[in-house]
């Protein structure tokens, strides 16, 4: 089964690169996914230098001219670039013998966002109250996510590891964020919704009622704004049909045709340098990133809430990345067999754990986590993140990956 651990380029900055490689190569990893273009955070780092990691939106790399040159969005450069942080790994991991995946962030940037607020979602009411999503629907931002899907195959990385292509929705994720409304989950995924000139006018070509779905959430999510209680339960397409009608899931779900065509776009640009592309899936992280414990609804049942379709991405990439950011083995195992049936048997399917906190709690519930993986099916089984779990938490890798 293949292997690899998340690794940030601060982390390798920090502690050094052959340092960085000796562990690495201790867990008993075949590979090492590095942060290659992230987005901005602040992270406690328990053994990096400093303890607390300012991270910025941007590129590891400068962004080539010939991909950017006359493009309105450029991704950001981040400090030491000029460096070449990522050819020096390229060139130590060959040498050890490891993969290296270019992990890349495309959708989530708060620099551009500020910087160009019309290309970023607007929401039923007007308001472009989102500044971190990218819109995918937008021409600018499609003409930037291939190129820097390109930009990042041409590292000579074994893979782009595709996070954040998708839309998002309205949640934790602005600085200091207050709302002091009861908002149910089926209001938020309303307010969540872009209805921007471009997602309307795509979802208008494929026969959605675009201006009534709009109608429709501003109605609803007024009302709770203005005091009307909120919608309980989980989001699903029945229940969201019963709450809010059936255009506005029709809306959400032709969104999957304007993910699915910018992912074939990217897809091919990763190919045709040489590389190919993991789509990684974020429905697990949105269900169980915070404590571990996902709803009820399977990841792989809920990913068209993102705009992602499991079934028309499986015949267009090569590889699918899952986040199975749950405490239970039996759940993970769950999630994996629904995406492997999504998926189909031919294609990879690499699954992201964590070793620690919230998830796993233990050795032992890491290694069986492992085993469930293993048995649902999947390829690969990859750790996040080196820089955020300490020394001994990782050091259950080798156990988890032999067991």
């Amino acid at each position: 089964m293949d292997s690899s651990l998340y690794v940030y380029v601060e982390d390798v900055r920090g502690e050094g690169l052959e340092a960085v490689l000796d562990r690495v190569t201790g867990y008993g990893v075949a590979g090492v996914t590095v942060a290659a273009a992230y987005h901005r955070a602040r992270d406690v780092t328990p053994h990096g230098r400093p303890r607390v990691t300012i991270r910025r939106d941007g590129a590891h790399f400068a962004p080539p001219e010939d991909l950017f040159g006359g493009l309105r969005l450029v991704p950001p450069v981040q400090d030491g670039a000029e460096e070449e942080p990522l050819a020096a790994l390229r060139l130590a991991t060959a040498e050890r013998g490891l993969a290296l995946h270019g992990w890349t962030v495309f959708l989530q940037n708060t620099t551009l966002g500020l910087a160009h607020p019309d290309v970023t979602v607007r929401n039923c009411f007007g308001d472009r109250g989102s500044p971190t999503d990218l819109c995918p629907s937008h021409p600018d931002v499609r003409l930037y996510a291939v190129a820097l899907g390109r930009a990042v195959a041409r590292l000579g990385v074994d893979s782009v590891v595709a996070e954040g292509l998708h839309f998002g929705t309205f949640g934790p994720g602005y600085h200091n964020e207050r709302s002091f409304v009861p908002l149910g989950p089926m209001d938020l995924f309303l307010l969540g919704l872009c209805f921007c000139d471009f997602c309307m006018r795509r979802a208008a070509d494929l026969g959605v009622k675009a201006e009534v779905a709009r109608e429709e959430c501003s109605r609803i999510v007024g009302g709770v704004l203005d005091g009307d209680p909120p919608a309980q339960g989980e989001v699903t397409r029945a229940a969201l049909t019963a709450y809010a009608g059936p255009e506005v899931v029709a809306y959400a779900r032709a969104r999957s045709e304007v993910v699915t065509s910018l992912v074939s776009k990217i897809s091919t640009a990763v190919t045709d340098e040489g590389s190919k592309l993991v789509y990684l899936d974020a429905t697990g992280a949105y269900k169980g990133y915070t404590d571990g414990l996902p709803s009820a609804g399977l990841a792989a049942h809920d990913a068209w809430q993102l705009g992602v379709d499991l079934v028309a991405l499986g015949d267009l990439v090569p590889s699918l990345g899952v986040l199975a950011y749950a405490r239970d083995a039996a759940r993970v195992a769950d999630d994996v067999s629904a995406y492997r049936r999504s998926t189909g048997k031919e294609k990879e399917l690499r699954v992201v754990l964590r070793p620690g906190l919230p998830d796993t709690d233990s050795a032992d519930r890491l290694a069986a986590k492992v085993r469930a993986v293993r048995a649902a099916g999947a390829d690969a089984v990859d750790f996040y993140a080196y820089g955020l779990m300490p020394y001994p938490i990782l050091d259950r890798i080798p156990g988890a990956l032999s067991g």
